[in-house]
């Protein structure tokens, strides 16, 4: 706490100085925090040279989003995820360009893809879509320095333990001469190359597809891609099946139900009045696999029954919408149709606003996940519980109607 203090106080005294922000000089508690993790990177088989040399002269980032610097408030990094509704996340125009590209891009890389896809099970169309969305195709300018971006997380950030772990790994691919540093660039948050891994991952999923040592996510198309099949194979990814199904629900539909942990076999679904809506067919060994449905926007847009892919692509990223892009996108580049279903124009509640339905949500033992002010789908489940033990219309959707409600006890 005193170190933490004393950084804090540097910072004030800095904060006056022009053009302090980032290139802030290094205090010394930074300079004993970066000394006192020697012995865990010798226990990795670091080199010391290596140690000494990206480490010398390593200066903290304090403009990086989600620190914790006691007296600074830090904005948290802000996911267009979670602060945009499915309309404006899910755009068509720009889902139908990235799908333009990503057909073209599919016939160039052709053979590369296949070899892939026989190794590891995953479609082309979805490797190309995921890079589409974490780096528009490589287009997105990654101007980070990756080590510095951990180094700072792991000393004042709010996931010290995490980063440190990546501040290791980076040093670690450093050492291994997998990447010059100048090269090895990342987002804010420290992802780097064309699809976007974090220094451990890249570590364990990194795949040399060209025999010259190094597992090239920054540059080879391939390889990238290669390293995104290799992580999804690990999460579970099962060849030959599909990420999702389109779905209409009957009237009257559950939508307490439309949640990860109700599921039930593809058939059962179909035989409660579930229907395909995309045009799709499901194919009969498919009938007996588990699947969930979740409905992203409500009663405002599309539905969807989601088998397994669906989770080993929210274990690339964990938002539905994410998701919902990649698979969709990946649909759009082998076949160009829209969704069924468009999605309608909602109002989101405010952060405060659904972090204080949350809460109330907590206090009556319909809720027990986190406080986070995000709409996901268990915040919408229990807000349909609420609906249902009050006996107001039910559509699990957090409306200023039902907040006003809430409001009033």
């Amino acid at each position: 706490m005193r170190i933490l203090s004393r950084l804090a106080i540097a910072l004030l005294s800095l904060s006056a100085v022009a053009g302090a922000s980032s290139s802030v000089r290094a205090d010394a508690a930074f300079d004993r925090w970066l000394a006192a993790q020697w012995p865990a990177a010798q226990a990795m088989g670091i080199s010391r040279a290596t140690f000494e040399r990206e480490t010398k002269g390593l200066e903290p980032d304090y403009s990086l989003p989600d620190l914790a610097i006691p007296g600074k408030p830090q904005k948290p990094g802000a996911q267009a995820e979670f602060v945009q509704t499915p309309a404006a996340y899910l755009s068509d125009k720009a889902i139908a360009s990235y799908a333009t590209r990503g057909r073209a891009l599919a016939a160039q890389y052709r053979g590369q893809l296949d070899a892939i896809e026989r190794r590891f099970g995953v479609p082309g169309s979805i490797l190309l879509a995921i890079w589409a969305r974490e780096t528009s195709y490589g287009g997105a300018k990654l101007n980070y320095d990756a080590l510095r971006v951990v180094a700072t997380q792991a000393y004042v950030g709010r996931r010290k333990d995490e980063f440190r772990a990546e501040f290791l790994a980076a040093l670690k691919i450093l050492d291994e001469g997998h990447v010059r540093r100048a090269e090895m660039k990342s987002s804010w948050a420290g992802a780097m190359g064309l699809t976007q891994f974090m220094p451990t991952g890249y570590l364990k999923y990194g795949v040399d597809l060209d025999g010259d040592g190094t597992a090239n996510i920054w540059t080879s198309v391939p390889e990238a891609l290669a390293a995104t099949a290799s992580l999804l194979r690990e999460e579970g990814w099962q060849p030959g099946k599909r990420w999702a199904y389109e779905i209409a629900v009957p009237a009257g539909f559950d939508c307490t139900e439309a949640e990860p942990a109700v599921t039930r076999p593809i058939a059962a679904w179909l035989k409660s009045g579930v229907k395909v809506a995309d045009g799709r067919r499901i194919p009969p060994t498919a009938m007996k696999d588990p699947a969930s449905i979740i409905m992203p926007a409500g009663p405002f847009g599309p539905v969807f029954l989601t088998p397994a892919n669906y989770f080993a692509l929210k274990n690339y990223n964990f938002a539905d919408l994410y998701v919902l892009y990649v698979g969709h996108l990946a649909d759009r580049i082998e076949d160009d149709r829209p969704f069924a279903r468009d999605w309608q124009p909602i109002a989101l509640v405010k952060t405060s606003d659904l972090e204080f339905m949350q809460k109330v949500l907590t206090r009556e033992g319909l809720y027990a996940e986190k406080v986070d002010g995000k709409a996901g789908m268990k915040t919408r489940a229990a807000l349909g519980a609420y609906q249902k033990a009050r006996g107001l219309p039910l559509d699990c959707w957090p409306t200023q109607a039902l907040l006003e409600r809430m409001k009033g006890g």
